[in-house]
């Protein structure tokens, strides 16, 4: 978003943007319409089934995101997000393929900007048999 300014310190926060497509701070305008998404899976959202396998649950968790902001009427949908929380049960072992499908994603979903992102491992979800959770905040244009 073009109102938006984000920024990558030297060194290790421009290796990260370049990286993994998330910057280090962002600074928003006075005024702006905030919108939070809550943690969001990869169930289908009509039967609430969890994808098997877990590139497809990220993927879907994404969507799932998407939806959930077309819902809460931001018209600019993942343009409009600036921060990302990921959360991921067993991390561990598979860190490097899990990072990577979020990449992928996050250039898909916002191929303009690279919004904050922190990623966390934890233990468990709020719905058995969840791996990842993803949710967002996002300013609408006005």
């Amino acid at each position: 978003m073009s109102h938006l300014k984000y920024n990558s310190y030297p060194g290790l926060g421009v290796q990260n943007l370049q990286n993994f497509h998330y910057n280090q701070a962002v600074r928003i305008p006075a005024g702006a319409d905030r919108v939070e998404i809550a943690g969001q899976g990869g169930w289908n959202p009509t039967t609430r089934a969890i994808h098997s396998d877990l590139l497809d649950e990220i993927d879907q968790a994404f969507a799932n995101v998407q939806l959930a902001l077309q819902d809460a009427g931001l018209k600019a949908g993942w343009n409009g997000v600036f921060r990302v929380n990921s959360y991921h049960v067993g991390f561990d072992g598979d860190q490097e393929r899990v990072l990577g499908r979020m990449v992928e994603n996050l250039k898909k979903w916002c191929p303009g900007h690279a919004p904050l992102w922190t990623c966390v491992g934890v233990t468990a979800l709020g719905m058995e048999g969840m791996r990842v959770e993803i949710e967002v905040v996002a300013v609408d244009e006005k």
